[in-house]
């Protein structure tokens, strides 16, 4: 494969949660391994530390779990990131710790993924965490959820059992408002229904996990109707050879821009037209979510870090009191009427913590309105009103305008990740 047909191949992102012990380090391991996707020195790394835990098998686990501590306790505890490729698809892979006090590291994981691999012991069914994952991937407006009904070995293969831990979670999921839901049988540890189909399943007709990793449609994900450029920072060269460029960098959150389009600048509301778009020395003839490029305008305009470049009649709403839906990440619980910091695309400004309405309830997704303490791993709507106005859109219609982070000013940690409803 050469680099240019590799740059231009799609990528998919994709997250895995579940509850402890489903298995997920091993799907995915059981995914590298099965698509030819290890180094001949990493497979032999694992052997050898498969070999000295006394494992008659390689523990495939050991590609994703590389902090001593998982591999002492056998759990996944911070989120790994693993990259690979087949000849259809590039994917960039999170393993997400599976254990409620890790719940943070899950959304951190699935924040900016197409499609969730939620894992479901066959043995167990629908537990406690799978309807936590599930309404999180659903919160964080993740487009496509796959069901893997793993460990199917240790229950004969039973379709029946596949088939009774579907209706839980059908019966589960129509309350929330993922669309696209699939359900796989599979057995991570020896690879039915991974990369290969299953001999032991001929009842199952569907597709196989890699199959469906490949084909799922993820182009119709990014929102190309509401153009929306946040800059990031102004390249200004004063070379000999650029003596007057002054171009926008940045990374385009919605849209399609084209040289030509005529286009405002917010805050300040003046408009110009796009004079050229750059990316790598070359000029583009479009750009489009999420392309990292360099956009040069008509007219001088005062334009800063934390400025949107939109278009004419399709503007942000510019908002200070806004509304959130909250993930709380911090060690110490939510300050009522706290002040924190915030970003917001590549806007920095400050907060106000004006309101706590309620606390989500994870297993009955109910309201509760009389506990106001949002601690670790805890899920609020809440209001806050910014020292400045933040140009945003709902979520579920851009994940990036969408949503936001709180920052602990005092030790510079994220404690929040918000998303506007």
């Amino acid at each position: 494969m050469d680099s240019k047909t590799y740059l231009d191949m799609d990528l998919l992102r994709f997250t895995t949660a579940g509850s402890v012990d489903d298995g997920k380090s091993t799907l995915i391991g059981r995914l590298l391994y099965d698509s030819k996707s290890i180094f001949e020195d990493q497979l032999q790394a694992i052997e050898r530390v498969s070999e000295k835990k006394g494992n008659s098998n390689i523990d495939l686990a050991l590609l994703t779990d590389g902090l001593r501590a998982e591999r002492e306790q056998g759990i996944t505890i911070d989120v790994a990131y693993r990259y690979f490729a087949t000849p259809k698809r590039k994917f960039i892979v999170a393993d997400t710790p599976g254990h409620i006090q890790y719940t943070r590291n899950m959304i951190t994981g699935a924040s900016t993924a197409n499609l969730a691999i939620i894992l479901i012991d066959a043995r167990h069914g629908v537990v406690e965490q799978t309807k936590r994952h599930t309404f999180i991937a659903s919160l964080l407006g993740i487009p496509h959820i796959v069901y893997c009904i793993n460990k199917m070995d240790l229950v004969d293969y039973s379709q029946e059992v596949f088939e009774k831990t579907c209706s839980e979670l059908r019966a589960f999921s129509s309350k929330l408002d993922t669309t696209d839901i699939r359900f796989i049988p599979i057995s991570a540890l020896n690879g039915d229904h991974i990369v290969n189909r299953s001999q032991h399943m001929d009842w199952y007709e569907g597709s196989t996990l890699l199959h469906t990793l490949e084909n799922i449609h993820i182009a119709g994900d990014e929102n190309h109707i509401d153009c929306r450029f946040p800059v990031q920072y102004v390249i200004r060269p004063k070379s000999a050879a650029f003596p007057d460029y002054r171009g926008y960098a940045g990374r385009v959150a919605g849209g399609i821009f084209k040289p030509g389009d005529e286009v405002m600048v917010l805050p300040s509301g003046f408009t110009s037209k796009i004079k050229s778009i750059d990316a790598l020395g070359e000029q583009l003839q479009e750009a489009y979510a999420p392309m990292s490029v360099c956009i040069t305008l008509e007219d001088e305009i005062d334009i800063s870090r934390g400025d949107m470049i939109v278009r004419l009649n399709n503007a942000p709403h510019a908002e200070q009191d806004i509304d959130l839906m909250i993930c709380w990440m911090g060690n110490q619980p939510m300050i009522p009427n706290g002040k924190y910091a915030l970003k917001h695309t590549s806007k920095d400004a400050r907060c106000l913590i004006k309101e706590i309405n309620y606390k989500v309830d994870i297993n009955t997704l109910h309201r509760n309105e009389s506990d106001k303490l949002i601690g670790m791993n805890d899920i609020a709507r809440i209001k806050i009103r910014t020292t400045s106005p933040l140009f945003i859109d709902r979520y579920n219609r851009n994940r990036r305008t969408g949503s936001l982070i709180l920052i602990d000013e005092s030790t510079n940690n994220t404690v929040g990740a918000g998303i506007v409803i």
